[in-house]
């Protein structure tokens, strides 16, 4: 093949790096769901940084008489060990969040690693990656999660480690399956015959086209790790002495609050939950519709149809 003929594969680039980058800003910032839900995920970040400010002192004192209602001098009330919920809550926040930050970059980012080099470099490599990734897709995610949580010491860093162990093979599965088919790609046979080596054509030139994909797998493997992390915790897999939203339900439970009526010791941290995964769910939307051609096409549509009733 001679020179001329590389030219003319590049411009079938699907897209380039910093266009792909630019469209997922954009997408996010015109999408009113999106939006919304980045606020939301900003206003809880706020707090959960602002946390020394909002409830000062250590949220384990006791503050007050046990199982008090929500009222003006406790907003969220107090806990059936006398301790405020609003200062556990304000202060839970920081650990739930970190740990779901933690095992969305950590899990995204060994999924994407071993599933771009499995789908490009195929052959054995491929065989052999496919092959772990499988054995951890089948394999029982609760029990294992329960098995090895038990085993290790309790902590934070346990309950990350453990919560990315399991979590990192559907990104590979999905990663690996985009990159078998941009690989054929012509820009990619041309980066080839330049005589590029394997890891910049995967990482430079192939995932750049995937950031859409990535984004939504991190945002996918966040609300995993939050929710993970707060089901281990309230079954006393994690470490109860630590404040986070899992031990405020897991302190809740185990004292009875259900059965006593003192709802307000378990809603606020339950609802913190819903709220930031509702959030994180708004914010996939966005980037799903910007991955999914028939979303983007019923999108385009929807706006046509609202300009021409304006008009009329």
């Amino acid at each position: 093949m001679t020179d001329s003929a590389i030219p003319s594969a590049v411009p079938d680039r699907p897209a380039p790096q910093h266009s792909a980058g630019r469209s997922l800003v954009r997408t996010l910032f015109s999408d009113r769901k999106a939006l919304a839900g980045g606020i939301i995920l900003l206003l809880a970040a706020a707090i959960a940084l602002l946390a020394p400010v909002i409830a000062p002192g250590d949220p384990n004192d006791f503050v007050g008489r046990p199982n008090q209602p929500p009222s003006a001098a406790f907003w969220f009330g107090t806990t059936s060990s006398g301790q405020d919920v609003l200062a556990q809550t304000v202060w839970g926040s920081r650990i739930s969040l970190s740990a779901g930050l933690l095992v969305g970059i950590l899990t995204t980012a060994l999924g994407t690693l071993v599933g771009m080099i499995a789908g490009y470099v195929r052959g054995r490599t491929d065989d052999l990656l496919s092959l772990v990734v499988n054995v951890f897709l089948i394999m029982p995610s609760l029990p294992l999660l329960i098995v090895l949580a038990a085993f290790l010491p309790p902590g934070h860093a346990t309950i990350v480690l453990v919560l990315t162990v399991t979590g990192w093979a559907w990104p590979a599965r999905v990663l690996r399956a985009q990159t078998l088919a941009l690989r054929e790609k012509d820009f990619v046979i041309a980066a080839e015959m330049l005589g590029e080596s394997r890891l910049r054509i995967v990482f430079v030139e192939i995932l750049p086209n995937m950031l859409s994909i990535v984004a939504a797998s991190f945002v996918g493997s966040v609300v995993y790790g939050i929710g993970a992390q707060a089901g281990l915790e309230f079954i006393g897999l994690g470490d109860t002495s630590a404040v986070s939203w899992g031990t405020n339900l897991y302190w809740a439970a185990n004292n009875s609050s259900l059965l006593t009526g003192a709802w307000w010791t378990f809603v606020p941290s339950g609802a913190c939950i819903a709220i930031v995964a509702f959030a994180f769910s708004l914010l996939n939307y966005a980037i799903d519709e910007l991955t999914n051609p028939r979303l983007r096409s019923q999108r385009s549509l929807r706006r046509a149809m609202r300009r021409r009733r304006r008009r009329a």
